[in-house]
Formats: C-alpha cells, structure tokens, sequence
C-alpha cells in the first residue's frame, strides 16, 4: 500500500493499476487516501472500523474539501459523537435501489434487488437492524452458494448506508462467507443433442430456444446474447458494445454459417414486427424490454430434454472446454472474451491482436462437430 503526500498535482499523475484497485495513503492525515480503479476513476476514502468509507470522487470533490469531511469524520468518531440516522430501514432501501439502478447492470440491480427483498426484509429503522439480525436471516439460507450471494449484497447495501451517514456500523461486518466449491458441469454429447433438440420444440418461448442454441455455438453469457439487436450484426459476427458485457469491453462474437442463420431468422422477425432498423432480436412480452422469461423457459427446458442440474452457464463452461480440445486457450479466451487468463495484465496491454482469422477457424470447427454431436441418432 503506498503512502505519498496527496496533492493536487500529485492527484493528476496517480497511475491506475493493471487490474483492481490501488489506494495511495495520505502521509498528511491518518487513514486518508485516495482510490484509483483499473479504468483510471479517482476516489477519497476514509477507513473507520477496519473499513473503507468512500468521501467522493475526484474531481467532482476537491482534495481540500476530502480532507475536511475526512477530519470531520474522524473527530465525530474520537468524539463518540457520531449518531445513527432515524431513517426507516425501507426508505433507506428503496434510495440504493433507485441509486443503483441508474449506475449498475441490469443484471447486477435486479441481483441486488431480489437477494435483499428475499433474505434482507425488514420493517423499522435502519439503525435497528442488528448484527444478530443479519447472522440470524443468513443462518436459514440452506446453501452455501447463495449464503455467500446474500452476503456479498449485504455488505454493500451496509456500507452504502454508512457512507451516507445512516449507520455508524454495518451489522454484517465481520461475518465471514462460508466458501463454496465453483460449478464444474460440462455437458456430454447426449446432453447437449438433448438439449438441442428441446430448444426446437414448439412448447418453448421461440426467442428462449433460439437464445440457448446461440449460447452453445458462441460461449457467450447468456445476457450478452439476450441483449442483440439488429444493428449490432455484420456479415460474420456481432458486435457487442461495452455496455453489455461483463468486462466493458467490445467484443466481436464471430458467428458459423449456423449462428448466422440463426440471427438472420430472428432479426427478420424482430424487424417484420417492429419496423425497425435496430430492434432486439429477442424481445420480452412488453415492447422495448428484453425476454426476461428464464426461469419458467427453463424449466421447460429440462423437462423436454431430460437433462438435470444445469445452468445456462454451464453451457458457457462447456463450450470453452470442448474449444480447447482443438484450439490454443488464448484463441478460447478470445472467443469468450475473458481478460484473466493467458493474455491479461501486461500482455493484455501490448498485445493488441485479435486473432480475428483463427477465431473464425475454431468458430467454423466447433459448428462441424457441434452438427455432427447434434444430429447422430440417440
């Protein structure tokens, strides 16, 4: 952790780490410091009780003014004058729902919403939600998987609520997630010609099926390809923008002869249906909004295929497994742009390839077995 006298001047040249997070501390004020992200975002915080409150973000608050509500903060706190907030524990939700809802994914809001709704409701003022009630509501969740989900919310919406100056204290720290071994699932031959097969049946939602096949042939995340639209397709491929995937990242998603027809069909009907030059080629039940109707078509799913204890991820973690049989692991990491892996860090920064000819090699590769696995009889 480094430690510099925070200036102004100094402020500007801060370099942003090659991935997380860095805090420079104040030399000047104990447990001051400024936070740099990887994307380069500058924040003053505050660590109190072994945690980090965030003051504000550079430039939009001044270091001057940082300081001073750092020296503020700190004071109340020697002081013993700090004061819970007489907010009601449900008003305190609805505004980091609404904040979040602005400044994260979709995905990531409706996470947020439905684990706190789920493990985290509660009638009274903030202030009286308690670490026993926190232990008590986690202690009921039967697994450890969604302990840990529960948790990690939890932890932000508390600390969220210390920043405001709600709580003095969040009443799930020091509570430890219980660790779960992550999923393993690959699907097998039979599995995945199952699975195919159910997504042509006519008793699925048709944008559900066709959503499932494209995961199969292209690794992607499932709201990567819930989220296309028409105007996102080239020739080969389509071109998801950074504000749809995981990393922020654009990516290219390059399509077999497959993948290409099966997003011409969608788009032809999302097109013939709207009217549109850039519509989503698979709508949910309300105009404008995406399909939203995973669990049910899920369910559905399973029961037609006979395959158990899936994920639609899995099918992510298949994919990448059955490319590396026959394709190296950083054309693999490409196709499903992970950043983590073989070219990620430094290599990531300098080696600005995209391999786009070998990725459509392995695409048309896994298209010809995927055939092959799809249409062999049962």
């Amino acid at each position: 952790m480094p430690k510099i006298a925070l200036s102004d001047v100094g402020l500007r040249s801060l370099s942003p780490p090659l991935s997380g997070t860095i805090d420079y501390w104040d030399t000047t004020l104990p447990n001051f410091a400024c936070r740099v992200s990887q994307g380069g975002a500058k924040t003053f915080v505050l660590k109190i009780h072994n945690s980090r409150r965030a003051i504000g973000r550079y430039p939009l608050i001044s270091l001057a003014d940082a300081r001073t509500e750092a020296r503020k903060q700190l004071a109340e706190k020697t002081l013993g004058k700090t004061r819970a907030s007489a907010i009601l524990y449900q008003k305190a939700l609805d505004q980091f729902l609404e904040e979040k809802q602005k400044t994260r994914r979709a995905a990531t809001f409706r996470n947020h919403r439905l684990r706190l709704k789920q493990h985290f409701s509660f009638k009274g003022k903030l202030a009286a939600f308690s670490h026993q009630e926190a232990v008590r509501r986690l202690d009921k969740i039967e697994t450890s998987a969604e302990h840990d989900h529960a948790l990690s919310v939890a932890k932000t919406f508390f600390t969220w609520a210390i920043n405001r100056r709600y709580i003095t204290d969040s009443p799930v720290r020091g509570i430890a997630p219980h660790g779960h071994t992550s999923r393993a699932r690959v699907l097998t031959d039979d599995e995945l010609r199952a699975v195919w097969k159910a997504c042509c049946s006519k008793d699925l939602p048709a944008p559900y099926g066709t959503i499932v096949k494209l995961l199969i042939l292209t690794g992607q995340r499932r709201s990567e390809i819930a989220a296309l639209r028409t105007s996102w397709l080239e020739e080969d491929r389509a071109e998801l923008p950074g504000t749809v995937t995981k990393n922020k990242l654009e990516h290219a998603v390059y399509l077999s002869p497959l993948g290409i027809q099966l997003c011409k069909e969608a788009a032809d009907e999302a097109v013939g249906e709207t009217r549109a030059n850039d519509a989503l080629l698979f709508p949910g039940v309300r105009q404008g909004k995406l399909f939203a109707a995973w669990s049910k078509s899920k369910a559905l799913l399973d029961g037609l295929s006979g395959v158990e204890d899936w994920t639609l991820h899995d099918l992510r973690r298949t994919y990448s497994t059955r490319l590396n049989a026959f394709t190296p692991p950083h054309i693999v990491e490409k196709l499903i742009n992970h950043v983590s892996g073989t070219i990620s860090g430094v290599a990531r920064i300098y080696n600005r390839y995209e391999y786009a000819e070998e990725r459509k090699a392995a695409v048309a590769e896994w298209d010809r077995r995927l055939l092959a696995i799809v249409t062999a009889p049962a």
